[in-house]
């Protein structure tokens, strides 16, 4: 089923996303117990589950048969992500004709990062191109976007940004997927700009519920989320038991989620880290 279908019924869209395993271990599934992960998630019924790839973005990296594997084998839509940044056309091509034959209808479109060990390309120089590709190639998917409510880290301004994004969904895609946030009054200022510009996909709020200290900081560094009080003195006062940590960053998303759910957002997007017990913990408040 296409996601873009998924919304407009009335509640929140709810996904999960997971990552495949990392480096050499990519398609030893079994032994390093994705796929059971991927199972636990999967009972608990998300509209559909997301799944990154690395920055070659070519789906070799395990993203295909994972994807594969929740849609054919778990019952429960799937969502492929697609990076552009070292991969030719020849490539996009066959990875989109590869998901068409695993039953994949749904990509989302991204720009990602330049793998070190992948020599760059400029076939697709922005996640429009690459939008613009898929739906060219037919297929007949459906092609999702990244949005960022505190503008890309590497863009000029939010407003340069929300340019790009327009001319995303000019591009072709359908639904927008938040980056990661912490500040809900943040979400609720960009939602308002992205209107007023014209654009009316459906927008997923990202959360990411914080567990560890180290967390936050790998976080925080490669995304570049604003930190609010409030959650700057959570993470203060818990900082040194990590239980207790583990505890109070649920408590937070789950509050964030409440908010958002009270205010009419289109979906959550659940940045879960591969944790079945984060993915419960939320699905409950989902239900």
């Amino acid at each position: 089923m296409k996601i873009s279908r998924m919304f407009g019924r009335g509640k929140p869209v709810f996904s999960i996303e997971v990552f495949p395993p990392k480096k050499d271990a990519a398609r030893d599934f079994t032994r390093e117990g994705v796929f059971p992960v991927l199972e636990q998630i999967a009972a608990l019924k998300p509209d559909f589950i997301s799944v990154t790839c690395s920055a070659g973005g070519s789906g070799g990296d395990g993203t295909l048969e994972i994807a594969s594997f929740i849609k054919n084998k778990c019952g429960v839509e799937a969502m492929a992500h697609l990076t552009c940044a070292s991969l030719s056309r020849d490539g996009a091509e066959r990875a989109v004709r590869e998901l068409g034959e695993n039953n994949i209808e749904n990509i989302l479109a991204l720009r990602g990062d330049v793998n070190p060990d992948t020599p760059a390309r400029d076939d697709f120089k922005h996640a429009s191109d690459l939008a613009r590709f898929i739906v060219g190639v037919g297929g007949d998917f459906c092609v999702s976007g990244a949005c960022y409510p505190e503008g890309h880290a590497q863009a000029d301004s939010l407003a340069s940004d929300l340019k790009n994004l327009k001319k995303k969904v000019d591009a072709g895609v359908s639904c927008l997927f938040t980056q990661l946030f912490f500040d809900n009054a943040l979400f609720y200022s960009f939602m308002e700009k992205v209107r007023l510009i014209g654009i009316d996909a459906p927008v997923s709020a990202g959360i990411m519920p914080v567990t560890s200290k180290k967390q936050i900081e790998r976080t925080v560094s490669m995304c570049a989320a604003s930190l609010p009080p409030k959650f700057a003195k959570m993470v203060a006062r818990y900082e040194n038991d990590a239980q207790a940590l583990r505890d109070a960053g649920m408590a937070y998303a789950e509050e964030q989620i409440a908010d958002l759910i009270s205010n009419g957002v289109d979906g959550i997007h659940l940045y879960a880290m591969n944790s079945p017990y984060a993915a419960e913990r939320i699905a409950k408040i989902m239900r």
